[in-house]
């Protein structure tokens, strides 16, 4: 197995076709998917045709994929991924995080730990400038990821929701972290 990063807990590694159920099982738990669409299953096919695709891009300035299939360290156990991907192809730039983790992972510190390597990689070695992420003003415990994470937060913003999901009409929040402020604080 190739492995991208390690923590303390966590194996953050690229994602397989191999991994299909494992993201099955994850995108169709209610509460794992609440801020995302509402906790509405995804079926196979969307899996095989719309994640996974997303999944297993690489991004030339990183040289690498920007999703991250997350493995506990002990174990070897699918807990979820992460993301840590440029905004833009070919610009290392600015880089957006995010994370979803199955529930066994929650309440754990594992989504600040990986967010925080990946963080700390993409400020050293991918030449990233600036990191970004988003959710909805309603997930209060993603907001503290971020904020435990390092990132600050920048604005509200209504975003664009085709299907509107409870919690949706109290809009966005954006966080955001530059290299500049994260080597002060090192």
């Amino acid at each position: 197995m190739c492995v991208f990063l390690e923590t303390r807990q966590l194996t953050l590694r690229p994602f397989t076709h191999a991994d299909a159920d494992d993201l099955f099982a994850l995108d169709n738990d209610p509460d794992v998917m609440r801020f995302i669409n509402g906790g509405r299953p995804t079926s196979h096919e969307a899996i095989r045709t719309r994640v996974l695709p997303r999944l297993l891009h690489d991004y030339p300035c990183f040289g690498t994929r920007g999703y991250w299939a997350a493995e506990e360290k002990a174990t070897g156990t699918f807990l979820g991924w992460f993301e840590f991907r440029p905004l833009e192809d070919h610009s290392p730039a600015v880089a957006e995080l995010g994370y979803r983790l199955n529930k066994a992972a929650w309440g754990r510190g594992l989504a600040t730990e990986g967010s925080r390597a990946l963080i700390s990689k993409g400020f050293t070695d991918l030449g990233v400038e600036r990191v970004t992420a988003n959710t909805m003003a309603v997930n209060t415990r993603s907001r503290r990821v971020m904020e435990k994470a390092g990132l600050a937060f920048l604005r509200d913003f209504a975003g664009d929701w085709p299907e509107p999901i409870a919690g949706s009409e109290h809009g966005e929040v954006e966080y955001g972290l530059l290299r500049a402020d994260w080597e002060q604080r090192r």
